[in-house]
């Protein structure tokens, strides 16, 4: 029952999508062969960490929060603006939500999607992504028969893939700040839902007759009135609150990595929103999220891409591939190496 009832969804979702196709799409500006040629930084806006008053090894006085609330967001800017306002945020229906994390992603689809485009007359495209945990590489073809709606679902695909990647990066050692560890943040419970939530208003966004920018302000905010975001700072604070040595603790220092307590180690195939124990939403099944994965003739959509990453010494590259020689890992790793974190964290 549960099967059709997610078929019947996305049949209608796909209907949904096909009524807002139009001549010319909203994009954040119309991307140079050179732009394209030189992808967003891995880490567009700065993360945020879970919890709150978190205070920091060896420097006693400071310490960091990082909530927003409903009237501080301000508009939507492709790769970022001070004038954004980034931060978590609690909803009734969707957990925390990372702002910066969801207007990541969605920038990401973007881009990737203009370069789905332009895949278009230059047929296989191949991309350097910098190094995160090792040098990543990026080769996908267009595939002719993709109309805009698959290539945008091809594009959140990606964009969801290289999300999962940092968050094993981190695990494995990878850090935007050297010698600053980012194991502390790895697989936190709001950022997986916040990622693919990103992916899913970005495709919504460059569906929409507005531009691509205010359409993602737009849909940023009444995303989160639907999901029944708390409206002040002092709202999400007392949820943070509420699960402070349950999901994350007070008790040790960044960027310790026992500092969160609970991690979300189930991102394939879709979403259940982490919601405060107790708290009783009703019936929660239409905030799940689900990642691309056909297209709308039921091909694998990561048959048309390959996300290559040539993994680093932090990797135990000999114990977790026995079998390889190459020292490389790709995006039909990464369940495998999930699997890998999750029993290293029982051990622990």
């Amino acid at each position: 029952m549960v099967t059709t009832v997610n078929t019947l969804r996305m049949v209608l979702l796909t209907f949904f999508l096909i009524g807002f196709i139009l001549p010319v799409y909203s994009l954040p500006h119309v991307f140079t062969a050179k732009e394209i040629a030189s992808p967003p930084p891995r880490i567009i806006r700065t993360c945020c960490s879970f919890g709150s008053d978190l205070k920091y090894w060896g420097i006693p006085v400071l310490k960091t929060t990082d909530i927003s609330f409903m009237n501080n967001l301000g508009p939507h800017h492709y790769l970022g603006n001070e004038n954004e306002g980034n931060g978590i945020i609690y909803t009734s229906h969707g957990g925390f939500i990372d702002i910066a994390h969801l207007r990541d992603q969605a920038d990401w689809t973007a881009y990737l999607y203009a370069r789905a485009l332009f895949g278009r007359q230059s047929g296989l495209l191949t991309q350097q992504l910098g190094n995160e945990g090792g040098d990543k590489t990026l080769t996908f073809c267009t595939p002719v028969g993709f109309d805009n709606i698959e290539l945008l679902q091809l594009a959140g695909k990606i964009a969801y893939d290289l999300s999962v990647w940092h968050e094993i990066a981190t695990w494995f050692g990878a850090s935007y700040i050297p010698m600053i560890p980012e194991r502390y943040s790895s697989f936190s419970i709001e950022d997986i839902y916040s990622n693919l939530l990103g992916i899913t208003l970005g495709i919504q966004a460059i569906l929409s007759p507005m531009c691509y920018e205010d359409a993602m302000t737009d849909l940023i905010s009444k995303e989160l009135k639907r999901l029944g975001a708390v409206n002040t700072e002092a709202e999400t604070r007392q949820a943070m609150e509420t699960v402070n040595n349950v999901w994350w603790t007070r008790e040790k220092r960044l960027p310790s990595r026992k500092i969160l307590l609970a991690h979300e180690l189930r991102p394939y195939p879709s979403l259940n929103p982490w919601l405060i124990p107790g708290s009783n939403p009703g019936n929660n099944e239409e905030y799940m999220l689900y990642v691309p994965v056909h297209s709308a003739k039921g091909e694998h959509l990561t048959e048309f891409y390959e996300l290559k990453i040539e993994i680093n010494y932090k990797f135990r590259f000999h114990k977790l591939f026995p079998d390889r020689n190459e020292r490389f890992v790709t995006q039909d790793d990464f369940e495998y190496l999930i699997q890998c974190i999750d029993q290293e964290m029982n051990r622990r």
